[in-house]
């Protein structure tokens, strides 16, 4: 069997608004969290408390998304800021 190779060059990532789109996910995974706490004993009579937890498991990742997210884009801003820097002629 041949190996695949692309035909072509891969499109670059989407840059958009990714700490506020991290944020609103964090936040819903919360909401369905509380939404879902009041019926916990549903949840576990019927062996579905894992629905809850998931919830609760997806606040804290998202958590950790916001974090790693935000210093992801002030290190792209601070990158960009050096390089604008670096081609800024030289003041004589």
């Amino acid at each position: 069997m041949a190996k695949w190779t692309p035909k072509h060059e891969a499109p670059e990532p989407l840059e958009g608004p990714i700490v506020p789109t991290i944020i609103g996910g964090t936040i819903l995974w919360f909401v369905l969290f509380l939404v879902q706490l009041p019926f916990y004993g549903w949840f576990d009579d019927r062996g579905q408390v894992w629905w809850v937890w998931t919830c609760l498991a997806g606040t804290g990742l998202g958590l950790y998304g916001v974090y790693f997210v935000k210093k992801r884009d002030t290190a792209i801003k601070r990158a960009a800021a050096a390089a604008e820097d670096d081609e800024a002629p030289a003041a004589e």
